[in-house]
């Protein structure tokens, strides 16, 4: 009998993994909720919904894998986890059925092989970025931290053929190898980069350490980080971001970057801004006309892109809002109880401690002292 369980995002999924209600954008399976023996069948049919592929495993027989999937309008987000395992999409299923997609992944933890139509296999780690294209076959298989190597390519099987494995990688209370990855699915026709331009840069290692690039993988993992927390509103947005980031970053890879869409251009380039402000809070200088000069574009620029593209907040808002958010994480953190308050605030720039105390008062309705005193009390009573 097929019964259902409930999404710990909302909703409600059959045992089969398909969604009965869409409460939310965001749905977790977990191996765990299903017997030892359904695991992988069940798993592998998931991922065949986007990325269709015979897949294997040596480790089928009790697959402890977790997979997050968020649903973004017409882009998907998979953040998966499981023991090594071999995707092959052959020419049959690419002639039998092709929905054109484009898959983008990250690989976060272990390593991966593959080898894209015709070409020489590429190997992958963590922080790598690729690409695959559904309508040319492929052949990627996965492994863990330690069994990376020339055995380990696609021409050979997943995992080993003894328990030679155990011991490999880092799955919870298991000994065989684990691939830790976020993955994007979308329709190649959303991507506004012409397609003989991209022929080249599929199943190759693609520049992740720079520009763009870290850019988007950043804005991956915080998406990921807050998929449960989103709402169905938010969705088509995200994933409309989402594809501007990767076309942003395909466009400068191509030398293509007039051939973006100006809006497009546009919300890459606030994108950048604001993670440029995240990773810069710590600095006292930091304000709009730095942030202009980091960017090349004049300080009323700026302001006319946030007007846009942030409810009317303003740069400098905006800044001092984040900041504002990482001082009230930190008076609540224990590990931080010893640190004076004035030391928190300017951890996150904010020099002044009575421009400090003003600001959070009226964010608020507090003053810092007294809010850390609620947090910490509330933490010993927890204890």
């Amino acid at each position: 009998m097929s019964g259902t369980k409930a999404s710990p995002t909302g909703g409600a999924e059959n045992r089969r993994g398909k969604r009965t209600v869409a409460a939310t954008t965001a749905s977790t399976i977990r191996g765990e909720d299903l017997p030892a023996g359904e695991r992988f069948d069940h798993w592998r049919e998931l991922v065949q919904q986007t990325r269709d592929s015979e897949v294997t495993s040596a480790h089928a027989g009790n697959f402890e894998a977790e997979m997050r999937r968020l649903e973004l309008g017409p882009v998907t987000m998979l953040r998966s986890s499981f023991p090594a395992a071999r995707f092959r999409r052959s020419e049959r299923r690419v002639r039998r059925s092709d929905a054109r997609l484009y898959h983008l992944t990250l690989v976060l933890s272990g390593g991966m092989a593959l080898t894209h139509g015709d070409d020489r296999t590429e190997m992958f780690g963590p922080g790598d970025l690729h690409m695959a294209n559904s309508s040319k076959p492929y052949d990627l298989t996965t492994f863990g931290p330690r069994s990376q190597g020339p055995g380990a390519g696609p021409g050979s099987r997943s995992g080993s053929d003894s328990g030679s494995d155990s011991g490999s990688g880092p799955g919870p209370g298991l000994g065989e190898p684990r691939v830790d990855a976020l993955g994007i699915d979308f329709p190649a026709a959303l991507l506004p980069v012409p397609p003989h331009q991209l022929r080249d840069l599929f199943g190759r290692r693609l520049p992740a350490q720079e520009g763009t690039s870290v850019l988007l993988s950043e804005f991956l993992v915080g998406l990921d980080r807050q998929a449960t927390a989103l709402g169905p509103a938010e969705a088509p947005r995200l994933g409309t971001v989402v594809v501007d980031l990767v076309a942003a970053w395909l466009s400068r890879l191509t030398d293509t970057e007039t051939a973006l869409p100006e809006e497009a251009r546009r919300r890459a380039l606030i994108e950048s801004v604001r993670a440029f402000i995240r990773r810069n809070l710590h600095d006292p200088e930091l304000t709009p006309t730095a942030v202009a000069a980091a960017h090349h574009i004049s300080v009323s620029y700026l302001h006319r892109l946030f007007g846009q593209h942030s409810q009317g907040e303003t740069v400098a808002a905006w800044i001092r809002r984040r900041r504002l958010e990482r001082a009230h994480r930190d008076l609540a953190d224990p590990a931080l109880r010893t640190m004076p308050v004035h030391l928190v605030a300017a951890r996150w720039g904010i020099v002044s401690a009575s421009d400090f105390s003003r600001a959070f008062r009226a964010a608020y309705g507090i003053s810092p002292s007294e809010h850390r005193q609620r947090a910490l009390s509330g933490c010993a009573g927890a204890q």
